[in-house]
């Protein structure tokens, strides 16, 4: 007889471990116990040596779909005495701790969520060991219900036989509740629960009424997304004319129906995470062209709670449609609400009714938002169902000292890092909005109460005036400033687990530079720790203040520089007579105007001087549509002839976009095709970075690249930009799960400063 003991490190609480542990063992004839320690899994297990090495492998290859082990240790111990095999007391430790994301309903509670003769026939909160909320109801680990918002709801005696059944689907489900024990729904500031409350919302629904719906990790607002009345008032009420609205399918036949999904997003867009995938709309569907005005993509996903699928399916007599408007429950510009007060206060007017319910939600989760490319998933935002799962950096893992980094002020999320493990939170928000900004300081003290992450220092984005910055200045800790452009190329390096140097390609709208102007189409030479600007695009006059970030007109304005300037600019429609005056008073006498080198504005400006897009109702509008609109045309835009790389005075090459952006214009005034010119922008700026890079390897030797910032959330620059350099030789690292754009931001951020503290220790 040998004993053993096991440490298990990874995401193994809240994904059904333990009970996973307590079948195997008794399969193999082992005695012992499992237990949580919070940055950790103990097993000590005893039996014969041949049994225990089996069990050991078993460990990893059999274990719950939603665990995530980064390494088992093992060790002799001494003789375990006990009988049988158990699931012990949970013990709280120090040490890196694995917090799951939440858990989309499994094929199992769907199935008796419609069952007549199941007792949990039709209830709202059914879950069992392998799905439900986790990270969304925690107050503190280790993960058990008493340190859950489901302390309020004691298990009945049915659901507590349940719990301690190692045979029943629900052994240690520490979510499990049934109609006599479990949370309520209701509609607020009314009389209506439970069944009468979801009927009233379905009704609500087949009236072209608008609902909130309280969920996992904050509210809906809800309508039929195949009424074009419905939709457009929602955009009405919640002021956003043209920006996309998710939609909830009920089902993969449906969603099949309204777009093309390739077969490795099927998997996605039905896995335990359930996003919102962009996929591209297939004619004849049902779907309101509201839904995505002018858009030929659609953002879908599946339901991935009870609530929701009785929002479809319900026996009332009623046929609620089976496509849903499911878009975050929020004002514009603050973060989703999540208690009743906020949905009072913020959704009532948008809202004709609000469905809530009675099980707090401790940690806002929006959506997660991935892209299609390469035929996998592509990260827009990582929120429910992947945050806040760590990436490892074995170089890393003697950082001993926590580092709290507060990432962004657009799409803004934090992370937490030590021991070589960083966290990135769910999504945020804008921080124009205080309210947003309170969200971050509440979600990240609880984040690091969770985690167990003391900080002693704080990264930030050294912009002078983002409200990000303020609050890192206010902790009180050490601080360090990263660049903005340095943080994104060190995101997508961490992703990849990269620590050489690399050229690091960071393309977005706007990031401090450290001269003091606006960057934001820059070719970098970086690492972990610091980096040098050998290259960007060719600086161009950006006058109008904050509104040229919408109005790309102004940005194509200050580019058409010499000439009759005046002349050209009402001939491509960019304005008005006076609007134009206007604009050039403002380049001419540099009044509210500063240099820049944002590929974000360079797209605006082209988008406008196309006609595509002059002004933006929402960030990334006319750069999307620019996309659409080069995709729509048949064949691979042709690049461009331009002039050679030109030289900066502190010694960094240029890319010749002005001439870009001239040709452009030229063609366009000879009569040339719309859509053939924004495709053949995309090819000429791709064909630009591979010079670029070509020019950097020469200067550097460096031949891997980096690619990240929010134009590559672009996918069609994307390929063209991987695909030309990897003919040319070199390696391309890019991002996947952690997105391109500044909400991948924060983990960069976290990564230099824990490089940083490493460096002086």
């Amino acid at each position: 007889m040998t004993t053993k003991e096991f440490r298990v490190y990874g995401v193994v609480q809240g994904v059904g471990f333990r009970p996973f542990v307590h079948r195997l063992a008794e399969a193999h004839g082992l005695t012992g116990y499992v237990a949580n320690k919070g940055s950790y899994v103990e097993i000590a297990a005893a039996g014969a040596a041949e049994s225990l090495a089996v069990f050991r492998r078993e460990i990893v290859e059999k274990a719950p779909e939603r665990a995530l082990i980064f390494r088992v240790d093992v060790r002799d111990r001494e003789e375990y005495s006990g009988h049988g095999f158990s699931i012990a007391e949970s013990e709280a430790d120090c040490g890196s701790r694995f917090v799951s994301p939440d858990i989309a309903i499994c094929d199992a509670c769907r199935a008796e969520l419609f069952d007549k003769h199941d007792r949990r026939y039709l209830h709202p909160f059914i879950n069992c060991t392998d799905c439900g909320p986790r990270l969304t109801i925690l107050d503190e680990m280790p993960y058990d219900r008493e340190r859950t918002s489901m302390k309020s709801f004691p298990m009945c005696e049915v659901c507590a036989k349940e719990y301690h059944d190692r045979e029943s689907r629900r052994y240690d489900a520490q979510p499990i509740a049934c109609h006599d024990c479990g949370p309520q729904v209701y509609l607020l500031d009314g009389s209506l629960r439970g069944a009468d409350a979801i009927r009233a919302v379905r009704r609500a629904i087949c009236e072209g009424k608008i609902a909130a719906v309280k969920g996992i990790g904050g509210f809906h607002l809800c309508c039929d997304a195949t009424n074009e009345t419905a939709v457009n008032l929602l955009r009405q009420r919640k002021r956003r004319p043209t920006k996309p609205f998710a939609v909830m399918v009920r089902d993969m036949e449906t969603a099949a129906r309204e777009a093309v999904i390739p077969e490795a997003l099927r998997v996605v867009l039905n896995g335990p995470e359930k996003p919102i995938v962009i996929l591209r709309r297939r004619g004849g569907g049902r779907i309101a062209s509201a839904a995505a005005p002018g858009s030929r993509r659609v953002g879908l996903m599946l339901p991935y709670t009870p609530l929701h699928f009785l929002l479809f399916d319900y026996p009332d007599g009623l046929s609620v449609p089976d496509a849903l408007i499911m878009t975050s429950g929020n004002p514009p510009g603050a973060p989703i609400c999540r208690t009743d007060d906020e949905a009072r206060e913020s959704l009532a007017s948008l809202a004709d009714l609000i469905l809530s319910h009675d099980r707090r939600i401790r940690v806002r989760a929006d959506d997660s938002v991935t892209e299609v490319y390469d035929g996998g998933p592509y990260m827009i935002r990582r929120s429910r169902g992947y945050a806040p799962l760590p990436v490892f950096l074995p170089p890393l893992e003697n950082m001993r000292d926590g580092v709290l980094a507060v990432g962004s002020e657009l799409k803004n999320t934090f992370c937490l890092g030590q021991n070589g493990m960083f966290y990135p939170s769910a999504h945020i928000g804008d921080m124009g909005d205080p309210r947003s900004v309170e969200c971050l300081k509440e979600t990240a003290a609880r984040m690091v109460s969770l985690l167990e992450i003391m900080p002693r220092v704080v990264a930030y984005d050294p912009h002078p005036v983002y409200h990000t910055a303020s609050f890192a200045l206010s902790l009180g800790l050490p601080t360090v400033a990263v660049q903005h452009h340095h943080a994104h190329i060190v995101s997508c390096m961490a992703e990849n687990g990269r620590k050489e140097p690399v050229i690091g390609v960071a393309f977005d709208g706007t990031g401090y530079g450290t001269d003091g102007s606006v960057w934001g189409g820059e070719i970098l030479l970086a690492d972990y720790r610091d980096f040098t600007r050998v290259g960007s695009i060719e600086p161009f006059p950006q006058a109008g203040g904050e509104r040229a970030a919408l109005e790309g007109w102004r940005i194509a304005a200050g580019l058409l520089q010499g000439g009759e300037v005046s002349k050209n600019a009402l001939r491509l429609s960019l304005g008005s007579a006076a609007e134009i005056g206007a604009q050039l008073f403002l380049l001419e006498n540099k009044i509210n105007t500063v240099t820049s080198t944002s590929a974000g504005r360079l797209f605006d400006a082209v988008s406008a001087a196309l006609g595509i897009c002059r002004v933006s109702t929402f960030e990334g509008e006319a750069a999307m549509a620019l996309q659409f609109a080069a995709e729509a045309w048949d064949e691979e835009g042709e690049a461009f002839n331009l002039p050679p790389l030109g030289t900066a005075e502190d010694g960094r090459f240029l890319l010749p976009t002005t001439a870009l952006f001239k040709e452009i214009v030229k063609r366009r005034h000879s009569g040339e095709k719309v859509s053939a010119l924004a495709a053949a922008f995309h090819a000429s700026l791709a064909s630009l970075i591979g010079l670029g890079c070509r020019a950097a390897r020469e200067k550097t030797g460096v031949s891997s690249v980096a690619l990240s910032g929010g134009v590559f959330q672009n996918t069609l620059l994307l390929g063209l930009v991987e695909r030309n350099l990897r003919e040319d030789g070199f390696e391309v690292l890019r991002h996947q799960v952690i997105p391109a754009n500044d909400g991948g931001l924060s983990l960069g951020q976290a990564v230099c400063a824990a490089a940083q503290m490493m460096n002086k220790n």
